[in-house]
């Protein structure tokens, strides 16, 4: 395994811990991006990886995505992220998800973690609870995180129809929606509720057959779905969905979904805009779980205010298509660009509000010494 600095997906970050637990047979990596606006949030993925470098290279990418995100939602928190290597459905144990909570504990709140792939909320409630205080998310204080981030996904489509298509209504547009889990199923109903028909695929069958009763939905296998003959597609499963092998196959004029790490690689949001395909930024789009869960870290909850701040995803997007459309580059790079404004602009209040508190004790102590002499 490449040490992180040498990763390609190393970027700057502040932490990289290696966490290991030779009781439970845990093996994970906790990766701090920046803490510059707060702490670090971001949840834990649990997943067989094939290799220590491949779940290193994930936990890069998942944590400085996550500092873009929660800088773009304008919250006062930094990025992190977490991996435990190994099969939730045959792995997971109370044990093991304590033992790993407690090297969470240890770095003393600069990194905050939930739930991700194949990590509930009930491993967080019981099974992280055993280990730290550092935990998010919890359904007991914000409920279920699901309509918040759907919601995010559903504006940031919005946004994106009207900025490509010309349309302020997604109805009679196709979308296919590509994962129907608990937030997938959300944007879907969004979906047709705005007069939307839907095209969906999922590798749970039985996730793909309530979407199709429920929602009138067109079922399609799930290496399909990129095939399909629609306006949008929107990625609501695993990242690294867009890439060489699936990019020539779309017939979708945007892409716009709520999953992670969406792009293979950097290049694939090029190569989607070079296409004429725009490219709704994951990071941006998928934000709404964090303004819902983010309560439980800054000690103050209103669902009514972070449904506001939700809503307010559309703006953002609309801003971020406009720059991209007068600059000619990605969204993506110009939404990474104003995230990373934001934080250049707090490292440099920050020193200014150190630098004068410094010349104010040199005054304050010079004014003491004259006073002795």
């Amino acid at each position: 395994m490449t040490i992180p600095f040498d990763n390609t997906e190393y970027d700057a970050h502040e932490n990289v811990v290696f966490c290991c637990d030779a009781e439970t047979g845990l093996r994970a990596i906790i990766a701090i991006h920046d803490t510059t606006l707060g702490p670090a949030a971001g949840g834990c993925r649990m997943w067989p990886y094939s290799s220590a470098t491949e779940a290193l290279t994930d936990v890069l990418r998942l944590s400085r995505a996550m500092t873009y995100k929660n800088a773009l939602a304008g919250l006062p928190l930094g990025g992190g992220k977490s991996v435990i290597i190994g099969n939730a459905q045959t792995q997971k144990t109370p044990k093991l998800l304590a033992a790993f909570a407690r090297h969470v504990e240890m770095l003393g709140g600069r990194y905050w973690t939930a739930e991700d792939v194949g990590i509930g909320t009930r491993d967080v409630e019981e099974g992280f609870a055993r280990g730290t205080k550092y935990i998010f998310g919890l359904t007991r204080h914000t409920g279920d995180p699901a309509p918040f981030t759907a919601r995010g996904g559903f504006e940031g489509m919005r946004a994106a129809v009207e900025h490509k298509l010309g349309r302020k209504s997604l109805s009679g547009l196709r979308v296919a929606v590509q994962g129907v889990g608990n937030v997938g199923s959300e944007l879907c109903r969004l979906l047709q509720e705005a007069g939307a028909s839907l095209v969906v695929s999922d590798v749970n069958q039985a996730a793909v057959q309530r979407a199709v009763e429920a929602f009138g939905a067109h079922p399609v296998d799930p290496d399909a779905i990129y095939d399909a003959d629609v306006d949008v597609f929107a990625p609501c499963a695993l990242g690294g969905v867009i890439n060489d092998a699936t990019i020539p196959r779309l017939r979708a004029t945007v892409v716009s979904g709520v999953a992670n790490n969406q792009l293979a690689h950097a290049r694939h949001g090029r190569e989607l805009h070079a296409r004429g395909v725009l490219y709704a930024p994951d990071f941006l789009v998928n934000a709404g779980g964090m303004h819902n869960a983010s309560g439980d870290i800054l000690g103050r909850y209103d669902p009514k205010d972070a449904m506001r701040r939700v809503v307010h995803i559309y703006e953002v997007a609309r801003e971020t298509f406009a720059r991209s459309a007068a600059t000619g580059r990605p969204p993506e790079t110009v939404a990474e660009e104003l995230a990373r404004q934001r934080i250049s602009e707090a490292k440099a209040a920050a020193t200014r509000t150190r630098t004068e508190a410094v010349r104010s004790e040199a005054v304050s102590g010079t004014g003491t010494r004259s006073t002795a002499k």
